[in-house]
């Protein structure tokens, strides 16, 4: 399995709204498919929600928080090394069969 970081791994938003940019960075020799998953769609949008990190890459992942009462939230990132046959993000992650997981805390103030 790949090493696959994210940085920074929290952010702090503005209830009123705003944006945050993380690099998922892919340390490791494969290919990585990804896919992010929120605790809140009511509030907040992200781009790109799947996408590819080749070996040795960085991917731009962004946050953008709508404007909604103040709370607690999470991304959670599930990934894998991408089949070598893939063509889409989503097609390749449907043959992750047991993806790793990071989370990046999200406060809304």
């Amino acid at each position: 399995m790949s090493t696959f970081t994210v940085d920074p791994p929290a952010a702090q938003l503005d209830a009123a709204g705003g944006k945050s940019i993380h690099t998922l960075n892919n340390g490791g020799a494969a290919k990585v498919v990804f896919k992010v998953k929120s605790s809140n769609n009511t509030e907040y949008r992200l781009n790109p929600v799947f996408g590819f990190v080749e070996p040795g890459a960085v991917a731009p992942l962004e946050v953008t928080r709508l404007a909604g009462p103040p709370k607690e939230d999470k991304l959670v990132i599930e990934f894998g090394d991408a089949p070598a046959d893939a063509e889409t993000p989503q097609d390749a992650f449907k043959g992750v069969a047991d993806p790793q997981k990071l989370t990046i805390s999200l406060t809304a103030q």
